[in-house]
C-alpha cells in the first residue's frame, strides 16, 4: 500500500507511462478505471493518508492531491486527443457519396391513446356532450371531500395518492373532481360534459397498471335524468366504439360519489382468437364504472338533488385501446418504441 511520498512518485511515474501506452479509447477508459475507479490505485492512495505518520501526513496529503490532479488532467487531455484523432480518421476514410438518394423524413402520427381519445370525443359530441378540461393538481377537499369522501373515510383506501409538500394539495387520483368544477360553473343550467385528463396514483407499475394514466369522466345533470338514460348512453357509446352488434352487461358496484353504482361490461366477439385471454374466459370485458350522481355530490356542485338528478361514468382510454387491439402490456404506451407505435 502507498504510504509515503516516495510511493506516490512511483505511482505517478507508472501511471503516466501506462497512459502514454494506451493506443485507443477503450484502453484509455480501462486505465481510468484501474487508477480512479472505486477500488483503483489512486483511490487507495488517498485512503492511505490515515496510516501515514502524523508528522508526514500533511505533506503526503498534499502530494496525493497533486498526483491525482496531474493524472486526471493527463487522462482528460489524452482522451480528447484520441477522440479527435478517431473523428479525423473517420472523416478521411468514410467517404460521403453525394450522389446517393436522400432519406425522406418519416411522417409522424398520433399516439394510439390520442387516437382513442379523439374517437371518444367524437362519439360523445354526437350525443350532445361537451369537452371540459380541469386541473391535474387538486386540493384534498375537491379530490375527496366534495366527492362524499371526508377525512378518514374508508373509500379513500381505493386510491394511493401523490401528496405535494403543500398540505392539502395533491395530484388528482381520478378525473372525478372535475364534476364539482363543471357543476359549479354551469349551475343552475343542465350539464352534459366529458372531462378527459391525466391522473396519478402511487401504484406499482405492472403490465395492467401505471402510476400515470389518462381517464375520461362523463357527467350529465338535469331534471328527470334516470338510470335508463345512463344505460342508453353507455349502450350507444359501446356500439359506436366496439361495433353495432355489441351488447352491454351491467353489474352492481360501489363508488362513494354515485348511488346506485354500476360497472359496465361489453361482450367480446366469439371469433376473436384473443377472446378467452382478454375476457378471462367469461366472454365479457369491463370498460367503465358508472352510476347516478350521489345527492351529496350534486349538493356540493350547487344543485338541489330534490329538483335535479344526474349520472356519471369513468373510463380509461388506454385500457380501451388495449382491449380493441389485444395489447398485453400497458407500459408499451409510454415506452416510445416506434416499432410498437407505428402499428396504429
Amino acid at each position: 500500500m502507498t504510504t509515503t511520498v516516495t510511493d506516490l512518485a512511483a505511482l505517478e511515474s507508472r501511471a503516466a507511462g501506462e497512459l502514454a501506452a494506451c493506443a485507443d479509447e477503450p484502453a484509455l477508459r480501462a486505465w481510468n478505471t484501474r487508477y480512479f475507479g472505486k477500488t483503483g490505485e489512486m483511490a487507495a492512495a488517498l485512503k492511505a493518508v490515515g496510516s501515514v505518520e502524523p508528522a508526514q501526513r500533511k505533506a503526503y496529503g498534499q502530494e496525493a492531491n497533486r498526483v491525482k490532479e496531474a493524472l486526471t488532467a493527463a487522462y482528460d487531455a489524452a482522451l480528447a486527443a484520441r477522440q479527435e484523432a478517431d473523428l479525423l480518421k473517420s472523416l478521411a476514410e468514410d467517404k460521403l457519396d453525394v450522389t446517393l438518394p436522400g432519406r425522406s423524413p418519416q411522417p409522424g402520427r398520433l399516439h394510439l391513446v390520442t387516437q382513442t381519445l379523439r374517437e371518444i370525443y367524437a362519439i360523445f359530441a354526437d350525443l350532445g356532450f361537451q369537452v371540459f378540461r380541469s386541473r391535474e393538481v387538486e386540493s384534498d377537499e375537491l379530490n375527496f371531500g366534495q366527492l362524499n369522501m371526508p377525512p378518514h373515510h374508508p373509500a379513500r383506501d381505493m386510491w394511493d395518492t401523490f401528496h405535494t409538500t403543500t398540505p392539502g394539495v395533491l395530484l388528482r387520483t381520478h378525473t372525478s373532481p372535475g364534476q364539482i368544477h363543471v357543476m359549479r360553473q354551469a349551475c343552475p343550467d343542465p350539464v352534459r360534459a366529458i372531462l378527459p385528463g391525466m391522473c396519478y396514483r402511487f401504484e406499482q407499475i405492472t403490465t395492467r397498471s401505471e402510476m400515470q394514466f389518462v381517464q375520461v369522466e362523463g357527467l350529465a345533470v338535469g331534471p328527470g335524468i334516470t338510470m335508463t338514460d345512463l344505460k342508453g348512453t353507455i349502450q350507444a357509446f359501446a356500439r359506436r366504439l366496439f361495433g353495432q352488434e355489441r351488447q352491454i352487461r351491467i353489474r352492481s358496484s360501489y363508488f362513494p360519489f354515485t348511488e346506485p353504482s354500476i360497472e359496465v361490461d361489453v361482450d367480446w366477439p366469439a371469433d376473436d382468437p384473443n377472446r378467452d385471454r382478454l375476457t378471462k374466459g367469461t366472454g365479457w370485458l369491463e370498460i367503465m364504472g358508472a352510476g347516478m350522481v350521489h345527492p351529496t355530490v350534486l349538493r356540493n356542485g350547487g344543485y338541489d338533488p330534490a329538483k335535479v338528478s344526474g349520472f356519471a361514468f369513468g373510463m380509461g382510454p388506454q385500457r380501451i385501446a388495449m382491449l380493441r387491439h389485444a395489447i398485453d402490456d400497458i407500459r408499451l404506451f409510454w415506452g416510445n418504441d416506434l416499432r410498437f407505435l407505428s402499428q396504429f
